[in-house]
């Protein structure tokens, strides 16, 4: 069994990406399961076609104690058996996800949902590279092979640099590798070369280019995967052949975190920003405001 979780940037459309791979990966005759690792509960839908699942600690908010929770609680199955688990958080305002997601793993390795025939199990995480939810699947070596989700945007970008430390830091202490980025596109130019240039500074590989197409809206409209909504469409295709190569990928390395100057260099190079534009950590400090 693999554990990986996918990582990138908050509105960068991690959810869908690793709902339609594991979709992907489920049409290729693969076990999975998705655990949810984000307070908003939102990586399980398109694969069980509802709004949102009961959440591990919404339940133990009810009902007062893990222990008063039972397996097929949270657990559900939906396209292609995947298994689905949504951890959730705190009430807004109010502690830290990572406190949901350590028990949410802990309850299901207890209650035996790492089933011997799961192939993959996919850790779906939230997009603050601060919160103590961000490093819990690799913090508690949970997590072992990290995907992040990408484009051309600077913000993108800047995030996946700071999300490789993240990685570099746990790596020393775990079994922790970065697997590659995969570029979930937006359309900027020239964005797969400078995926590929970005990949090569982390030391790793743009595992695959997805490009953009408004199936993926259609399919989510319906709360669908392509691959299940629209299984002949090309960008059905797109997420096949990531999923083949994630099937396949043997790149697992500890990433090189790029120094901000060299990351704005790269951001330079590629026409992202200019020599006079606000330097990238001025832009990231007035954003994170």
């Amino acid at each position: 069994m693999r554990q990986l979780a996918i990582y990138g940037k908050g509105g960068i459309g991690k959810s869908t990406t690793t709902q339609n791979t594991v979709a992907g990966l489920a049409s290729l005759g693969r076990k999975c399961m998705i655990v949810g690792c984000d307070p908003k509960a939102d990586s399980t839908r398109l694969i069980l076609h509802a709004k949102a699942q009961n959440t591990v600690m919404d339940l133990v908010r009810e009902r007062g104690t893990v222990d008063d929770l039972e397996l097929e609680d949270v657990l559900k199955v939906g396209y292609g058996g995947i298994r689905c688990v949504e951890s959730g958080g705190p009430e807004p305002g109010v502690g830290c996800a990572g406190r949901g997601v350590i028990t949410a793993i802990n309850f299901l390795e207890e209650n035996g949902a790492y089933v011997p025939d799961l192939d993959f199990v996919f850790y779906d995480v939230l997009g603050d590279v601060v919160c103590g939810g961000f490093a819990m699947p690799i913090r508690e070596n949970k997590a072992e092979e990290i995907y992040i989700v990408v484009s051309g945007e600077m913000m993108a970008m800047y995030a996946a640099n700071n999300i490789a430390k993240g990685i570099l830091k746990y790596a020393s202490s775990g079994k922790v590798r970065l697997a590659g980025l995969i570029c979930n596109s937006r359309n900027t130019d020239r964005e797969a070369d400078l995926i590929e240039a970005l990949a090569k500074r982390l030391g790793t590989q743009m595992i695959h280019f997805v490009p953009r197409d408004n199936q993926v809206q259609r399919a989510e409209l319906r709360r669908m995967t392509v691959i299940e909504y629209s299984p002949e469409h090309a960008q059905a295709e797109e997420y096949r052949e990531l999923a083949r190569k994630i099937a396949e990928n043997k790149m697992l390395v500890v990433p090189k975190p790029l120094q901000m100057e060299e990351l704005e260099e790269l951001l330079m190079e590629f026409g992202v920003i200019q020599d006079d534009d606000e330097s990238i950590v001025g832009v990231a400090e007035g954003a994170s405001r």
